[in-house]
């Protein structure tokens, strides 16, 4: 009995403590365990939202991401080293590999340790770019912290970002400022949909390498809002990828740390930026999940039921040209802990295609009812003019949104010959329909005259 309510409890607590969509198993390469107390509350915080932590060194022989073909990890977190290589277990293609496994990876970078080539390599493959001198970092003689980097400025004291990317939910959003010391700034490719910033720098900072000695920087990595702080990148797969440019500023030191912005005390708030920035590279926010999608032809019933899943699921194959037809998704976003109603960011929309080779119809779903943790979005539409092979199509992707990918093929078909309306019941006939009629009665007129009309009398002509 005693066993049996350990079980039981043991399984209220695992219940209770939030975990990631994708799995618990956290691997943090950390290549000088001395270091391990640095992070502790970092590490702490990651153990008591539900992850299991292992600690490895990348000279480690029993180091893998992989077992047996498969992920031995879930997600990987990668801490600066001395260390100029992080060893064969942790190559570029080995990384790339992990999150086609849909395994997500936060990169930590700091200008006092070399960056390894792998991770190098890797970000470049991503199209993020970052210096390749050793010891850049980024300054900002406007936004630093006086009392800490009072003579090198490489200490900023940033605002939480508030606003992204328009019609793009912020998962990053808090109160304080961030202190980033001795920061690596990135710079994003132009053409990826993929990439995103989450934390950029001030228009008055810029990267520079302290080494040099020349007094006017000519030709800085960077400049303003072109360097990044913090980035993200989520794969198709909806595999995500964190750089954190200042690896500093998850540690202990900088957790509620006293500094000094324009002769003003203040607070930092970096514990709760690093548990945000986190939660999203690990899954446990910014998770969409599809539920029950239906479709059916609205025969005129369906309009006086409730707009709801009660609805029968038809989900016929086939449906016939000019056909009023419903369609309902369910949408559900995992936050933290449970799954819960989804509604998209203010000006935003989910949009459904129903499409041959390209869209007949692009048609925003409106959320028709809520359940306790989803949101049912509904659209009724027309069936177009065309018979041939259709698709009901939701592609949903938004930055800092897993991908929403979901397709029902239908047949759209001709009316049968007994499907047509009849002539009386199209009024553009109705003047054809009128001349016949007037034609029949005229020639009936004219018959019904020429039959009852009486012949003419000849005149006889008299001879002698």
């Amino acid at each position: 009995m005693r066993g049996l309510f350990s079980v039981l409890l043991l399984a209220l607590v695992s219940a209770v403590s939030a975990v990631s969509s994708t799995g618990g198993r956290l691997l943090v390469v950390l290549e000088e365990h001395s270091e391990r107390e640095k992070y502790g509350v970092f590490f702490g915080d990651l153990e008591a939202r539900g992850f299991h932590l292992t600690i490895e060194s990348p000279k480690s022989e029993s180091l893998s991401l992989f077992k047996h073909g498969e992920r031995a990890y879930d997600h990987t977190i990668l801490l600066p080293g001395k260390s100029k290589g992080l060893g064969p277990a942790l190559t570029a293609n080995t990384l790339l590999d992990f999150m086609k496994k849909e395994g997500n990876i936060l990169i930590a970078l700091s200008s006092d340790h070399a960056i390894p080539t792998s991770i190098h390599s890797t970000l470049l493959e991503l199209d993020i770019h970052i210096p390749s001198d050793k010891g850049a970092l980024v300054v900002d003689h406007f936004n630093h912290d006086s009392n800490k980097a009072a003579e090198k400025h490489d200490v900023l004291l940033l605002p939480f970002p508030q606003a992204l990317k328009p019609n793009v939910k912020n998962y990053f959003a808090g109160e304080g400022l961030i202190a980033v010391p001795q920061a690596v700034g990135q710079t994003l490719g132009n053409e990826s949909p993929l990439l995103a910033p989450i934390l950029r720098a001030p228009n008055t900072a810029y990267s520079y390498n302290p080494k040099d000695e020349a007094d006017i920087v000519e030709d800085p990595f960077a400049v303003g809002s072109q360097l990044n702080l913090v980035s993200a990148m989520q794969a198709h797969n909806s595999a995500r990828l964190t750089v954190v440019g200042s690896a500093e500023m998850l540690q202990n030191a900088w957790f509620a740390e006293k500094a000094t912005l324009a002769g003003k005390a203040v607070k930092t708030a970096n514990r709760d930026f690093a548990a945000r920035l986190t939660e999203w590279t690990f899954k446990e926010t910014g998770v969409v999940k599809v539920g029950k999608l239906i479709h059916y032809q609205d025969e005129g019933v369906s309009k006086k039921m409730n707009t709801s899943l009660a609805i029968p699921e038809h989900n016929p194959t086939i449906y016939r040209i000019k056909s009023d037809v419903n369609f309902q998704i369910e949408i559900s976003e995992y936050s933290q802990d449970r799954l819960a109603p989804f509604l998209p960011a203010p000006g935003d929309h989910v949009q459904l295609e129903f499409s041959m080779l390209s869209p007949f119809h692009r048609l925003n779903l409106s959320p028709i009812s809520q359940t306790a943790n989803s949101t049912i979005f509904g659209v009724s539409f027309k069936t177009p003019d065309q018979h041939g092979i259709f698709n009901f199509r939701v592609n949903y992707r938004r930055p800092f949104l897993t991908s929403i990918e979901e397709k029902r093929q239908v047949t759209v078909r001709h009316f049968a010959h007994d499907e047509w309306p009849r002539s009386w019941q199209i009024s553009g006939a109705w003047v054809w329909i009128g001349g016949i009629w007037v034609t029949v009665a005229g020639f009936v007129a004219f018959v019904a005259v020429w039959l009852y009309s009486a012949p003419t009398e000849k005149s006889v002509k008299k001879t002698q």
